[in-house]
Formats: structure tokens, C-alpha cells, sequence
């Protein structure tokens, strides 16, 4: 303990993240930021440390509760869901296993945030959307949003199941729109902000349908804001600043998976005209609402109850087969039933 150096939570977060950007994916690092972020407010505000020496088992403790309660989690009540408080910890071992190489706290401490068991149903989040819900939002859009940006978010994870960050690294020069053999090719660019979930192996071209070609045409044509991004590049999704955020991918998801958004009546007996969840700043909240990750399970599903098999799906959304069986494919064991005995 004598050798140990003065640091305050801030500075230690902070240097773990700059040491971070040489080995971690851009996404492991915002995960690393949003964790730690809650355990900076937890120092500051209910523990009273303000130097990472003083930090021992007792403190880590009464962090892993505060915040399996929901600490930090604003506007949310009771506790947070096994596989979040289980993601936070492990973040917190991997933030103190930094701060023993740097002298900041005693090298062992890192054993004293326990992580809790998960069942295989904690692992899995329940959130999705069913297939059937997604075509009425994207044939809505085509009708009264055609070749708007967020008719294009929705229809390139639709028809390709790409990920979040995979559609915000696509340039234009990465399409592939005329000919009979349209296409996009997703490549892996850390250096310039924008890499793929698997590296190198995520890298991949996937064959999309004419339509989808000339509805992505009209956009570039169209709508498309005709900038750069911060490192000269030119995205194929854009804002007048330039590349696509990630939050505003989120949004549009968000945005029209509301079924009041598409002329869907409320399941929620909701009127549009007075909910707040109709409003854009409660767009999150909206029970009906759901993620982009929920699209591209959606999509997997799709696939498979129409007998896609495992391998091809696999290789076109760049996650591996048991990952597809296990946070993928929603259906239930009786449609999964139903599809064995179609096939056989």
C-alpha cells in the first residue's frame, strides 16, 4: 500500500480509456466508458473516494449494490436486469486490473469484485420484435418516407441483418448498385472510426435485390446530405455533419417501431394525440418501441422459418452459428419443431 500513487477516479478512468484505444474495439470502449461512468458517480457521490488508494472491498461491495438497484440508472425503478449488473462488474475488474499496472491500487483488488452467476435465460435479453411487425414499418416508410434516410437504416439491416456499426462504415464507393448483381461490400476500418464488429474476418459482400439497389440510388440521388466525413471520407448514410451517428441509427428504430408512428392503433389503449411516449423526446420509452439489435434478431428469425440454413445466415450477418441459436433465433421450440418437420 505505501507504494501506491495518488490518483482520482476521473484521471484513472480517463488514462484507462486512452490506454484502451491501441487493443479494444471502438464499441468495447463505450461500453468501458458508459460502466465506469456510473462507478465515477458512485466515488463522487455516495462513497466518498477521491483517491483510488483508499478504494478496498467494502467500497466495491457497496457499488455492486448500489447499482444492481439501480443506481445511475435514471429513470428506470428497482434493479437492473443480472447480464447488465454482470457486464458492469466485469468492466470494473478489467478498469482495476489497469489501475494495479499503474500503481493506483494494491494488485489483487480486482479479486474483490465478485461476479454473479448467470443462467442461461439471464444471458439472453427477452427484447425483440416479430418478424411480421417489420415489413408493414418499411412498406409505411416506402409509401410516406421514400429514400429518407431512415427508410434506408431500416431497409439496409432488414435486408442484410447488419449491424449498427456496419451501417454507418459503408461508403458510397463500398455500394455496388448497378448491374444485375447489386451489392454491398462491409470492410473494416478501425483507423478511421469505423471497424466491424469481428475485424478483418467481419468483412464481408452481400448481395442485395435490385429494389433495395434503387431505393439506396434514389437516396444517394435524393435526400443523401453530399459531405464528408472527419477523415475525408464519403459515407453513404448522412447527416449535414457527416457520417451517421450511432444514436441516430438507434432513433430511427426507435422512431417507427412505434405502431402509432405507422398507422397502427395503440396496443396500449395510448391516444397519439395526448402520449407521451408519442412525442420524439419519449420515443425510448414506448413499450412498442425497439432497438436496432431486435431488427437483426427479427431478421435471423425471418431467415430460418424460411428454411435459411444455419451456415448461410451465419456467414451473411458475421456471427457464428451457436451465437444465432442462442440470441438470434426467437422463435419458440414449437415453431422451431415446425421447421424440422417441414424439412424432413
Amino acid at each position: 500500500m505505501t507504494d501506491l500513487k495518488p490518483i482520482p477516479p476521473t484521471k484513472a478512468v480517463e488514462l484507462h480509456l486512452e490506454a484502451m484505444k491501441q487493443d479494444s474495439a471502438e464499441w468495447t470502449r463505450t461500453s468501458h466508458e458508459s460502466h465506469l461512468r456510473a462507478f465515477v458517480e458512485w466515488c463522487r457521490e455516495h462513497g466518498g473516494v477521491d483517491n483510488m488508494n483508499d478504494l478496498d472491498g467494502r467500497d466495491l461491495y457497496e457499488f455492486r449494490v448500489w447499482r444492481r438497484n439501480g443506481g445511475y440508472s435514471k429513470g428506470k425503478d428497482g434493479e437492473i436486469a443480472p447480464k447488465t449488473i454482470h457486464s458492469v462488474l466485469t468492466t470494473v475488474r478489467s478498469f482495476l486490473r489497469f489501475c494495479a499496472q499503474i500503481e493506483a491500487v494494491p494488485e489483487d483488488l480486482y479479486e474483490k469484485v465478485p461476479l454473479p452467476n448467470l443462467s442461461t435465460a439471464d444471458e439472453v435479453s427477452d427484447s425483440t420484435i416479430s418478424p411480421d411487425r417489420v415489413p408493414p414499418i418499411i412498406e409505411y416508410l416506402r409509401r410516406y418516407e421514400y429514400a429518407s434516410r431512415d427508410h434506408v437504416i431500416w431497409v439496409l439491416v432488414w435486408h442484410t441483418g447488419a449491424r449498427l456499426g456496419a451501417v454507418r462504415a459503408l461508403d458510397l464507393h463500398d455500394c455496388e448498385l448497378d448491374g444485375e448483381k447489386p451489392g454491398l461490400d462491409f470492410v473494416h476500418r478501425p483507423s478511421t472510426g469505423t471497424p466491424l464488429k469481428n475485424d478483418e474476418d467481419g468483412e464481408r459482400f452481400n448481395r442485395i435485390s435490385r429494389d433495395v439497389a434503387q431505393t439506396l440510388q434514389d437516396y444517394i440521388g435524393g435526400p443523401r446530405k453530399n459531405v464528408q466525413d472527419d477523415t475525408g471520407r464519403t459515407p453513404l448514410v448522412t447527416t449535414k455533419y457527416g457520417r451517421v451517428s450511432h444514436t441516430t441509427v438507434r432513433n430511427a428504430f426507435y422512431r417507427w417501431s412505434r405502431p402509432c408512428k405507422v398507422g397502427i392503433v395503440c396496443p396500449h389503449d395510448k391516444d397519439p394525440d395526448t402520449c407521451e411516449y408519442a412525442r420524439d423526446d419519449g420515443m425510448t420509452s414506448c413499450p412498442s418501441s425497439r432497438s436496432t439489435h431486435d431488427v437483426r434478431k427479427a431478421r435471423v428469425t425471418k431467415y430460418r422459418d424460411d428454411g435459411v440454413p444455419r451456415g448461410v445466415v451465419s456467414d451473411r450477418l458475421d456471427t457464428s452459428e451457436s451465437m444465432i441459436d442462442k440470441h438470434y433465433d426467437r422463435a419458440s421450440k414449437r415453431e422451431k419443431a415446425d421447421r424440422r418437420w417441414e424439412f424432413l
